[in-house]
């Protein structure tokens, strides 16, 4: 049987979940042990990693596409200190939410369709966005995150790992999941090749709950297996004149 919103466009949805959000995705996690706050923070933090272990300067300019409420833009400024961040989403409340909650003089929050930037951005990030698109529509989004950064420039992809059995049952309990379309790594390396983006490395994180947080001590050893509940595909934009960095 369909879920009452699988019909309802996505700004429809995220609209109605604006104001509460963060409750409903507290108790989506509890089953963890850990906070929204965690994972964004364990996200940011494995993603400068990576691109200070590929020697890529600090971006001054960054693109948050599908940033909902604005929540990651807090964590973004601490480990970037960019010039400017700019948030992007369909959901028009989400967006209001975003601009009265982190808007600033270097955070700024637009609807998609009234953005349109081009080579702007040093890096682009998404977090369990693309599981939320439409399937004939994915294409058209990566494609938007290709043209609005620079050549050269990084793309952090984040999403939910369907192979994960504790991440699909969290899913499950999540009310604005309803709608998802879970995609794996491999499809998501296909997408973003389409798009022309040069694949640099996939990483699987979060594999322990908090019950057993002693043993997260292993989890960036293992993040090349596709074990934790999310994982990042690190892709480039070709810089025009460069050998290829991709493998």
């Amino acid at each position: 049987m369909s879920s009452p919103n699988a019909a309802k466009p996505n700004d429809q949805l995220f609209d109605e979940y604006a104001d509460k959000y963060e409750a409903t995705l507290r108790a989506s996690l509890s089953p963890t042990g850990e906070t929204k706050d965690y994972y964004a923070q364990g996200r940011v933090d494995f993603l400068k990693d990576m691109l200070g272990g590929i020697g890529y300067p600090t971006p001054r300019a960054i693109v948050d596409f599908g940033c909902g409420t604005g929540s990651a833009t807090p964590v973004l400024k601490e480990a970037f200190a960019p010039q400017k961040i700019f948030g992007v989403d369909v959901s028009p409340k989400s967006i209001e939410t975003a601009r009265h909650e982190h808007g600033s003089d270097t955070a700024s929050f637009e609807l998609l369709d009234r953005a349109n930037p081009l080579d702007e951005f040093d890096l682009a990030y998404v977090n369990g966005v693309f599981h939320h698109i439409p399937l004939d529509q994915r294409d058209q989004a990566a494609s938007w995150v290709y043209r609005a950064i620079k050549p050269g420039a990084y793309f952090a992809w984040w999403e939910n790992n369907p192979w994960n059995p504790g991440t699909r049952w969290l899913m499950h309990r999540c009310p604005f999941d309803d709608d998802a379309i879970p995609i794996s790594a491999p499809a998501a390396k296909q997408l973003l090749r389409g798009a022309g983006f040069e694949i640099i490395r996939t990483d699987f994180l979060f594999i322990f709950p908090r019950s057993l947080r002693w043993m997260r001590w292993s989890e960036r050893p293992l993040s090349r297996l596709p074990l934790g509940g999310q994982y990042q595909v690190l892709c480039r934009k070709p810089n025009l004149g460069a050998g290829a960095a991709a493998r």
